[in-house]
């Protein structure tokens, strides 16, 4: 089998060009044609135009009409491509263009240089052996043709050098195309290399660019985006963005970009999208800052990190101090219950008493909200459909509910979902609900609070609003109403919404206030996108 194999490529090497492809041959033969009908018709002028005063002219006229009408039919309808094909061609104009070097007289009509060129031309076509070949053929009939003209003309005896001179020039020719072709090939041969590695390093930075966790921008002079991944679009809350203006779809991220052009020492305030909190950070890709290169850093792991070591000296701190309040605090509580079970004690002093063991249970309320928070377990998120969970949340809170509470449900018929803690995003809710009713009671005989669950029209994330119609926040309050103790109830311990933003936090969703405009709270939940883990 191996014999056969070698016996074949044996066989097919001598008439393999291999240099060309065969769109490269294709176009090279078209030339060729063309380059021979000119030659041919360009002769036959000079025939006709009595330029050429030979003692054959007949003859060259006649020779000149075969050659030129062959070619022509050539030209027509010859277009193969296969070495032995391309072979009888060239050795159908070599001797064609041999015959009218003949009937011209020899080296003085200048047609052999017109053989030489066609060596040249056709050494393109076959490589090797076979361009050898032709350049052989032609010069062994260029002196051949030369001395047999000596025998009959006796000036023709000067031209045998010429003719010699000729042959050489052929074998000069092939061996120069056929290195330059070489060359070439070479030269091809690096650039396709190239390109392919080119190629295949766009297609691994494109993998790249889209698989890292940064969003990456590239714009122009005018702001224009040049360029953007996946990441970039995803926090962005976008579909598209390249080839817009970053103004048009980003105006914060626009004016972060003014600062740093102005100031480039100073650091860049965050943004807000409705997916993440961003820091952006710029760097010019050129000298003269025409292009920008922007890079969109999601800071909510970075959240998540800062929390959990928050929560990690929260809980070691309370955990050494919670004994130490506890135990002195129980005792002042027992000794206030004493002093309320006495009859011998005064009402001005049974007050106080009453005062004291007030106070001492809303403390001993404030230490273990801020044990649970401290000490509380890890989130733990799984994909959560919203619409049936919400109603079996509000199903088991109604059954704690008072003749003077109501609890309203409105949910989009849509499934929504997202990824949570069920058990943390319920305590929110209670939470929620019970601030809503407590401070709707104040304004009205039953206290109400309606639920909203709806996608954002934005972002399409899933989103949960927590309404009453009691008497709102103070516009001087809004900003410090997520911290921690903060509270306007003389009986809160101010932990509440503390703890609903940070349950919230943990599993990167988001807790805002809006006052209402017909009077009271609504406290918006927007959720993580389902497709996005909470670390």
């Amino acid at each position: 089998m191996l014999s056969g194999t070698l016996g074949s490529a044996s066989k097919k090497s001598p008439l393999t060009p291999k240099v060309l492809t065969q769109a490269q041959t294709r176009q090279v033969l078209r030339l060729y044609h063309v380059y021979r009908l000119a030659i041919g018709l360009v002769l036959l002028l000079l025939t006709h135009s009595d330029l050429l005063a030979l003692a054959n002219f007949t003859a060259l006229q006649y020779s000149l009409w075969v050659y030129l009408g062959l070619n022509l039919i050539l030209a027509l309808s010859f277009n193969r491509t296969e070495p032995s094909w391309l072979l009888g061609l060239a050795l159908l104009d070599i001797l064609l263009l041999l015959s009218l070097f003949y009937w011209a007289g020899g080296t003085s009509s200048g047609i052999g240089s017109l053989v030489v060129v066609s060596v040249a031309i056709v050494n393109i076509l076959l490589h090797g052996q076979l361009g050898f070949f032709l350049a052989a053929i032609a010069s062994l009939g260029l002196i051949y043709l030369t001395f047999y003209l000596s025998l009959s003309h006796s000036a023709a005896n000067n031209q045998l050098v010429q003719a010699g001179t000729l042959g050489a020039l052929c074998f000069a020719a092939a061996l120069l195309v056929q290195g330059l072709s070489r060359r070439w090939q070479h030269s091809e041969e690096l650039a396709r290399r190239r390109a392919k590695d080119v190629a295949h390093l766009e297609t691994l930075n494109a993998l790249i660019l889209q698989r890292i966790h940064l969003g990456i921008l590239v714009v122009d002079a005018q702001y224009q985006v040049v360029l953007t991944n996946q990441r970039a679009l995803h926090l962005l809350g976008l579909e598209t963005l390249s080839g817009h203006l970053l103004t048009q779809y980003s105006a914060p991220l626009f004016l972060r970009l003014q600062q740093w052009q102005h100031n480039p020492s100073r650091w860049p305030e965050s943004i807000s999208t409705p997916k993440a909190r961003l820091q952006p950070g710029f760097t010019a890709l050129q000298d003269d800052q025409r292009q920008t290169l922007i890079f969109l850093e999601d800071l909510s792991p970075i959240a998540q990190q800062a929390q959990q070591l928050k929560l990690a000296s929260l809980g070691r701190l309370t955990a050494s101090i919670a004994h130490e309040i506890r135990n002195p605090l129980g005792a002042i509580s027992h000794a206030a219950q004493l002093l309320l079970e006495s009859e011998q004690l005064p009402e001005a002093d049974l007050r106080l008493a009453q005062i004291i063991y007030a106070q001492t249970q809303r403390v001993n309320q404030i230490i273990e909200n801020v044990l649970y928070v401290s000490r509380r377990r890890p989130a733990n998120p799984q994909h959560l459909v919203l619409n049936p969970w919400l109603g079996q949340c509000v199903d088991e809170l109604r059954t704690h509910l008072t003749p003077e509470q109501q609890i309203h449900l409105d949910m989009a018929k849509q499934p929504l979902s997202t990824h949570i803690d069920p058990s943390q995003l319920a305590q929110v809710l209670t939470n929620l609900v019970q601030n809503g009713l407590r401070y709707s009671k104040r304004q009205h005989s039953k206290a109400q609070v309606w639920l909203r669950l709806y996608a954002d029209a934005r972002s399409g994330l899933a989103v949960l609003e927590v309404l009453d119609d009691g008497p709102g926040i103070a516009s001087t309050h809004v900003q410090h109403i997520f911290e921690p103790f903060f509270t306007t109830d003389h009986q809160g311990t101010g932990l509440g919404l503390y703890l609903c933003r940070e349950l919230c936090d943990s599993n990167q969703a988001r807790i805002d206030y809006h006052p209402r405009l017909e009077g009271g709270s609504c406290f918006r939940i927007t959720f993580a996108h389902p497709n996005r883990l909470p670390l």
